[in-house]
């Protein structure tokens, strides 16, 4: 048998023979090789704790995206203009590079009120974040240039480009950082969409694959990864530890005999974290292990809560693991804000669904005191046009929009920017993606321009050529 067929053959084996014979073939394989099979992972030691630049303001990110376009209008900007002006022609020039026809102005279906000492306003659809006002800093100036369709701009704001592959920001803040707990992975995203980019928003790209993302649930409220449990669940521990061992030491000669080979040492590092998974990972992800009424105050097991509270609800037992990265999704095609029409419908269905969990969490992290060095991030892809879209709808808008921060080093209860009296255009403060990005980073104490990677002959970065520290909202 030559070479090449005796190792297909041993893949299958693996996963295929008896005990008896798989011990057997172990045993002939030891016989026969001097050197120990290598270590769990070559990649464990890049995925190994790292110390940042300078000291940081936040030592892990939950990042609530809300998928589909959070309108800026009606939500964290609000633009009593806009509804003095209701049904009017907008009295300035649209942005030459628009998304579909709008017509004339829509006035929001929602009242804005302030909140707590801040004043801080905030809309009638997130009444429970509202409440938390005095710890939100709200960013009103983004700026998405000009990626007006999803796929371009869900890929901008989770990796700094719409155009080409870019490693994600949970995966430069792994490459960054490294993780704290080995026995799960530190960067995971729950439930994320197939869509508008798929994986690439919470991939690797060029960066080595052990910094990807991994990728937990489907938008179910059952939360699993893929392959994680003992799949011959009568098979005692150490025969698995067998059986990796086998496959390791196979896929070591392999190494050595071609080109390093990225995927593969990541493929190497997946099985063994797979292994440290089964023991640690069912608990962090089964829920069922919270009290009755922490259950009831993320909103699990209600309608409509119950999908989203899960996932915050999760997100919070993982940081608590050390995991360094979660992004919760709130994702297509089964939740989305992408209000083309029926803008009072969308937003208010898709607001009480997440409302309560977010709040929830918000109060969690203080009471366990991880509120102050995690950084909570909610994003959306771009806002909406403060211009109709048919009779009730708002288009997509890049040109200027929302997002807020909390926790992790950053000043409570204030805005940052300014858009105009109709919220079409950003007048102060503008925020681009670099800027937002360089800021994130700079509050996990990375500088993003020493944050890099040799690529293709170049030094790249998450920010790419641009991007500066908005220092106006640091603590």
């Amino acid at each position: 048998m030559d070479h090449l067929h005796r190792r297909q053959w041993l893949r299958k084996s693996a996963c295929g023979f008896g005990h008896t014979a798989l011990l057997g073939l172990l045993a002939g394989e030891r016989a026969v090789a001097d050197a120990p099979p290598p270590g769990p992972l070559a990649a464990s030691s890049a995925l190994s704790p790292r110390a940042p630049h300078f000291l940081p303001r936040a030592k892990r990110v939950v990042f609530l995206f809300m998928h589909g376009g959070v309108s800026h209008v009606d939500s964290f900007d609000p633009k009593p203009r806009l509804a003095a002006l209701n049904g009017q022609p907008l009295p300035l020039p649209k942005p030459k590079f628009e998304f579909a026809p709008t017509g004339n102005l829509l006035a929001s279906p929602w009242e804005f009120r302030r909140y707590g000492q801040s004043g801080l306003e905030v809309s009638d659809l997130f009444p429970l974040i509202g409440s938390h006002a005095d710890d939100l800093c709200v960013i009103r100036s983004m700026h998405g240039g000009d990626q007006v369709s999803h796929g371009p701009a869900l890929l901008s704001m989770n990796t700094g480009s719409g155009v080409f592959a870019r490693p994600s920001f949970g995966a430069w803040t792994l490459y960054g950082l490294g993780t704290e707990n080995e026995n799960i992975p530190g960067f995971v995203s729950l439930s994320p969409s197939l869509y508008h980019g798929g994986t690439q928003n919470y991939g690797s790209a060029f960066l080595p694959a052990s910094f990807q993302g991994t990728r937990i649930g489907d938008g179910s409220t059952d939360f699993k990864t893929a392959s994680l449990s003992n799949l011959a669940a009568a098979e005692p521990p150490n025969l698995q530890r067998l059986q990796l061992d086998l496959l390791a030491r196979r896929n070591s000669r392999h190494a050595l005999q071609a080109a390093s080979d990225q995927r593969l040492e990541a493929r190497i590092a997946s099985f063994e974290m797979a292994y440290r998974m089964q023991a640690e990972a069912p608990t962090v992800f089964d829920i069922t292990r919270e009290t009755a009424g922490t259950l009831a105050r993320y909103g699990v097991g209600a309608d409509p809560t119950d999908e989203y509270a899960r996932q915050c609800l999760l997100a919070r037992r993982c940081l608590e693991a050390g995991v360094r990265f979660v992004q919760v999704n709130f994702s297509y095609p089964r939740n989305y804000w992408d209000a083309h029409g029926d803008l009072r419908n969308n937003h208010t269905t898709n607001a009480k669904k997440v409302d309560q969990p977010i709040a929830a969490l918000l109060d969690d992290l203080k009471a366990r005191g991880l509120f102050d060095d995690t950084l909570v991030v909610f994003g959306t892809e771009f806002g909406r046009t403060p211009a109709a879209q048919g009779p009730d709808g708002r288009d997509h808008h890049p040109h200027a929009f929302s997002v807020w921060l909390a926790g992790g080093g950053v000043k409570g209860g204030i805005h940052h920017g300014r858009t105009d009296e109709f919220g079409y255009y950003v007048e102060e403060g503008k925020v681009t993606m670099p800027d937002f990005h360089a800021t994130l980073l700079h509050l996990l104490g990375l500088d993003h321009e020493r944050l890099t990677y040799r690529h293709a002959g170049r030094d790249f970065r998450l920010t790419d050529t641009s991007g500066r520290v908005i220092s106006d909202i640091l603590a």
